[in-house]
């Protein structure tokens, strides 16, 4: 999850983040692992907030897994 964050934080800095969004929103399966390793700041929640919209919206399977108990 840290590396999305900060690829969408430095597409959001060189004009990319609309391109890699509706990149995103083309896959067919998104997988989205070691899930609540970190604390999301308000630009995080945000972005993870739109993705989810728009995998909804393009009916992208998604997959979470959370940081085991005990690691991190």
């Amino acid at each position: 999850m840290p590396r999305l964050f900060e690829d969408l934080a430095m597409a959001r800095l060189d004009g990319r983040f609309p391109r890699l969004i509706d990149k995103l929103a083309r896959v067919q399966l998104l997988i989205l692992g070691d899930w609540g390793t970190h604390t999301l700041n308000d630009q995080q929640r945000l972005d993870l907030l739109e993705n989810f919209e728009r995998a909804l919206q393009a009916q992208i399977t998604m997959m979470i897994f959370p940081r085991k108990n005990g690691q991190g």
